[in-house]
C-alpha cells in the first residue's frame, strides 16, 4: 500500500521518534508499505516519521543507483532503532540533498563522510558498524528524521534565509510533486 508522505509543517517531522520492539503491530506490513511508498515516490530513503509514525524505523534502497554506483547494486536495507554512535569529523563533504517531505527544495549540505551506526535488522539482530561514502550521507539524512531534524536545519547564513520562504510555501501547500502527500492543514 502506498502511504502519503508527510510534508514540512507536519508536527511528526519535529518529534523525537521512539524505539520499537518485535511486538510492534504488523511491522512486516509497515516495512513493505514503506518500500512501496519509497519506490512510488522515486526516493532512496524513507523514515517512519515521513509517513506519520514517530518510531525509529528507516528503509533505504540504493539499488536504484546501481548503474552509476555499482557498489550499491542490490543494497536494500531496513534499519530498526538506528542511531549514529560516532561521527568521524576528519573528512567532510558538501553535496546537494533533497527530501520527499520538502518537495522542490535542494540545497548543499556539509556532512562527515564516515559514521559509526548501530541498528537492528528485520530479525532484530543488533549491528554496530562504520559506514562511509554516499551511504553515510543517506543514513545521516534519514536518521536525522528520527530526531526531529530535516536537512535544511544544517544550512547556514543567507542560504538558510532563502530556504525559509520555500519552507513557508510548503506549509501553505504551495508546491507540487508527483507522489501522494499529507500536507499540514
Amino acid at each position: 500500500m502506498i502511504l502519503p508522505i508527510y510534508t514540512y509543517g507536519q508536527p511528526v517531522l519535529r518529534q523525537e521518534a521512539e524505539e520499537i520492539g518485535e511486538d510492534y503491530p504488523d511491522l512486516a506490513g509497515l516495512i513493505q508499505n514503506m518500500y512501496d511508498t519509497l519506490e512510488r515516490s522515486e526516493g532512496i530513503g524513507l523514515a517512519a516519521p515521513q509517513v506519520g509514525l514517530p518510531i525509529r524505523l528507516v528503509v533505504i534502497n540504493l539499488d536504484v543507483l546501481g548503474e552509476d554506483m555499482p557498489q550499491y547494486k542490490g543494497y536494500i536495507r531496513t534499519f530498526i532503532n538506528p542511531y549514529i554512535e560516532e561521527y568521524d569529523e576528519s573528512q567532510t563533504e558538501v553535496m546537494e540533498e533533497g527530501c520527499l517531505s520538502l518537495p522542490g527544495i535542494h540545497e548543499s549540505v556539509r556532512r562527515p563522510t564516515r559514521i559509526r551506526v548501530s541498528y537492528q535488522d528485520e530479525q532484530f539482530q543488533l549491528h554496530d558498524e562504520w559506514v562511509d561514502g554516499y551511504l553515510a550521507r543517506v543514513m545521516q539524512h534519514e536518521f536525522d528524521h528520527l530526531d526531529g531534524t530535516v536537512f535544511t536545519d544544517h544550512i547556514k547564513g543567507l542560504r538558510r534565509q532563502l530556504t525559509q520562504a520555500k519552507l513557508k510555501n510548503i506549509v501553505k501547500g504551495n508546491f507540487s510533486c508527483n507522489y501522494k502527500v499529507k500536507p499540514k492543514r
